[in-house]
């Protein structure tokens, strides 16, 4: 079993299509067949259901992604030890929260990059749940998420506190009115998501309309507009407040305030753009922080 044909595997089981993956790695379509027929071979088992709609992970192709994901990761990273400079240049790829990267990031990775411009950045956005895995599969160098990390193959420090706000339209200035409405939230695996749902559970409320979005100008947008209530962090929506398109309300503690955390790889090889990176952030002392809801 040959590395490159661990990459190939690699890119059909993320993209679904031999199509897709041949496209992605720069292959023609009967090359990245050949090397997945015979990886099965190989192997002596089916790694793929093929179906008109694509193709999808068999129980066995599962198993081999996960040694996959670790197994090139590693490769990567030892190429990037033995190569890597004191300098910090080369590519790093870092993931955030939507609305980290809205706020925080802009003027961090500003000013990273004015002191370290041959570093390629590469930013991409998501859940905090979907970013930490990115992170184990090697696809991101490291991330900031919403919520407590305590993966055992992951370590992270504390980047930012925020303070927690249900904003709803202009026109709505109590919270229990405001509490009646819809709410409006990213997919399943948005911390403020959970941490809305775990606050109005704890208050004896219930929601039966949940409306899902996917982007916070849309979210903003909707609660804007009158179409419900939505949690952001103060730092979102101070200039949204402020030009008098919502109001902001207060919540109770435990539930006001979180930790964006950035997360790494434990154990791993940093390389010098990384450990420059990591170098920029606040790192807050969260001893000295008020404590978080214990069940988030």
């Amino acid at each position: 079993m040959e590395s490159s044909d661990l990459r190939v595997f690699q890119a059909v089981a993320r993209e679904g299509s031999i199509t897709r993956a041949a496209s992605r790695l720069g292959y023609v379509q009967s090359n990245v067949t050949a090397r997945i027929q015979q990886l099965e071979s190989e192997l002596g088992t089916v790694l793929f259901y093929r179906h008109n709609r694509g193709m999808t992970l068999s129980s066995s192709g599962k198993t081999l992604l996960a040694y996959a994901d670790k197994i090139v990761g590693l490769l990567d990273e030892a190429t990037l030890a033995v190569s890597s400079a004191s300098e910090p240049r080369g590519p790093l790829t870092i993931g955030s929260t939507q609305t980290c990267a809205a706020v925080r990031l802009p003027k961090l990775l500003a000013s990273y990059y004015s002191r370290h411009p041959e570093v390629h950045l590469s930013l991409l956005t998501g859940h905090s749940q979907e970013l930490m895995e990115k992170v184990l599969q090697y696809e991101l160098d490291g991330a900031f998420i919403g919520c407590p990390c305590d993966h055992p193959e992951l370590q992270s420090v504390t980047a930012f506190r925020e303070e927690l706000m249900l904003i709803s339209a202009a026109s709505v200035h109590r919270l229990e009115e405001a509490l009646t409405k819809p709410i409006l939230v990213f997919s399943t695996g948005c911390s403020y998501r959970e941490i809305l749902q775990r606050w109005m559970l704890s208050s004896g409320l219930t929601h039966s309309l949940v409306m899902e979005f996917g982007t916070l100008e849309a979210i903003i947008g909707g609660v804007s507009a009158g179409l419900g209530v939505s949690l952001m962090p103060k730092a979102v929506i101070q200039k949204h407040e402020a030009e008098g398109s919502l109001h902001a309300h207060v919540i109770p503690e435990p539930f006001r305030y979180m930790n964006t955390e950035f997360v790494t790889r434990k154990g791993s090889f940093q390389s010098s753009a990384l450990q420059a990176f990591i170098q920029t952030l606040p790192h807050l002392d969260s001893t000295k922080q008020a404590p978080l809801p214990s069940n988030l």
